[in-house]
């Protein structure tokens, strides 16, 4: 073959290779890459995080009840107190000296009782010694009467009979009122005595307020006093001194803060799964046992009820978990850092899509641009007015071409990354997921391809 056919033949060959590639750059022009997913069923699971710290469901500050200086301190942070035990003392000086002297002052009034009541058993035989005596008198003027009306005595006689007898009547009347007088002063002295004993309750309690106990079993967690220095009881709208802080353990709770948007997901009794950044690895299960009212500041933590200023900012809610007792609690402490998981909602087998996959569209323009897949959609179709739905984009395959058609779906429970499909969707439907620079300008009837290639990112210096 001579060299000449050679060329003419490489130029033949040259020529069928470019019209070749020509057709498949100028079908490929109007194609547009997707990544592409399937619906598909499968347990879905709906989340709100939430972070926060431990906290014990009950706490108190055990404050100062009396003046003083503290003699003893008898636990520090950490320690771990039974009901009833003494925390601390304070100096007892003069409440002691108040109980004895008050208790001096019972014991004289009792015996002072017993005096006036000597007095009245004194009085009552007076009386009864009068009685016998106005007896013998009545009897003495009684035959006196008889002989006198006989004329048997003189009338001297039978007046000093009428005297006596008088007399002894009144004698009996003192002494019946000096009884009555014996009895009312012992009645008085007894009220005394009852007066002292209420005054030394209130100095025993007085006592008693050096002493300060532990309210409940909990764990010691501040103690911000040393012995020695001297404890200032509130008055008024002075704070006074806090001897410690005791934390009631056995109810744990993780108290979180959870985005507003997430807040009317949350219900009572949902599960969570607690994690604390202290101890990786450890998982606790709880419920959520409250959720809080009030919208909270994010910057200071302030109820917006309470905020004097009116800039808007991102808002929290207050959610309270309580942690099941099991294996591990020991180990919790108050204000330990925690992040809390609640499941807000649960569906097995539930047609669940990408959430990336979903878009917001007119159908009118949707359906014309299906319709006329060249012509671009008319400002009467998709104008400001236009009536956007919820939807995703289906692969339909005409011709040997996949062509993107808008399909309007409905929606129920959020997971992480994929949500479920009520309506519109059937399994194994193939949908547009991405990416989102192309979803953004995607419309019905546009020619696609798959381009399911991991995106990489590309950065400009």
């Amino acid at each position: 073959m001579s060299a000449k056919k050679i060329i003419l033949l490489v130029v033949v060959v040259l020529v069928i290779v470019g019209l070749g590639v020509g057709t498949v750059l100028h079908n490929q022009a109007g194609v547009t890459p997707v990544a592409t997913g399937k619906a598909v069923r499968q347990d879905l699971v709906s989340v709100v995080s939430g972070t926060g710290q431990i906290k014990p469901k009950t706490y108190v500050n055990i404050g100062a009840t009396a003046f003083g200086r503290i003699t003893h301190l008898n636990v520090k942070e950490g320690d771990h107190v039974k009901k009833g035990t003494t925390l601390a003392t304070v100096e007892s000086v003069q409440p002691s000296a108040t109980v004895e002297a008050q208790q001096a002052t019972i014991s004289s009034s009792k015996t002072d009782v017993n005096s006036y009541v000597a007095a009245e058993k004194t009085a009552e035989a007076n009386i009864v010694q009068a009685q016998a005596d106005l007896q013998q008198k009545k009897f003495d003027y009684d035959r006196a009467r008889a002989l006198y009306d006989e004329k048997l005595i003189a009338k001297q006689d039978y007046d000093a009979k009428k005297a006596a007898l008088d007399v002894s009547s009144a004698t009996l009347q003192q002494r019946q009122a000096a009884l009555a007088q014996a009895q009312a002063q012992t009645a008085s002295q007894r009220g005394h005595v009852n007066q002292a004993v209420a005054s030394q309750r209130a100095n025993y309690d007085a006592l008693d307020k050096t002493i300060s106990r532990a309210p409940f079993d909990g764990l010691v967690t501040n103690v911000p006093v040393r012995e020695g220095e001297t404890m200032v009881v509130g008055i008024q709208n002075a704070e006074g001194s806090t001897l410690m802080t005791l934390a009631d353990m056995s109810v744990i709770t993780a108290e979180v803060k959870v985005d507003e948007t997430d807040i009317v997901n949350v219900q009572l009794n949902q599960t969570a799964d607690v994690t604390v950044d202290a101890l990786p690895g450890r998982t606790f299960k709880g419920h959520v046992s409250q959720v809080g009212d009030q919208a909270l500041l994010r910057t200071t933590g302030v109820a917006t009820s309470q905020s004097t200023t009116g800039t808007e900012e991102a808002k929290d809610f207050k959610v309270v978990i309580t942690i099941d007792s099991g294996a591990g609690q020991d180990e919790l402490r108050p204000g330990l850092s925690t992040t809390a998981k609640i499941t807000t909602a649960h569906k097995p087998d539930a047609l669940t899509i990408p959430i990336q996959a979903l878009v917001q569209r007119d159908p009118i323009a949707e359906k014309a641009a299906a319709e006329h897949p060249n012509k671009p959609a008319t400002v009467e179709a998709s104008g400001p007015k236009a009536k956007l739905v919820q939807g995703v984009y289906v692969l339909k395959t005409e011709k040997n071409k996949s062509r993107s058609v808008f399909v309007p779906v409905t929606t129920g429970v959020t997971g992480a990354t994929e949500i479920e499909v009520l309506g519109g969707l059937s399994a194994g439907d193939e949908i547009v997921t991405g990416r989102y620079k192309v979803l953004r300008s995607l419309k019905s009837g546009t020619i696609v391809k798959r381009d399911n290639s991991v995106e990489v990112a590309t950065t400009t210096s």
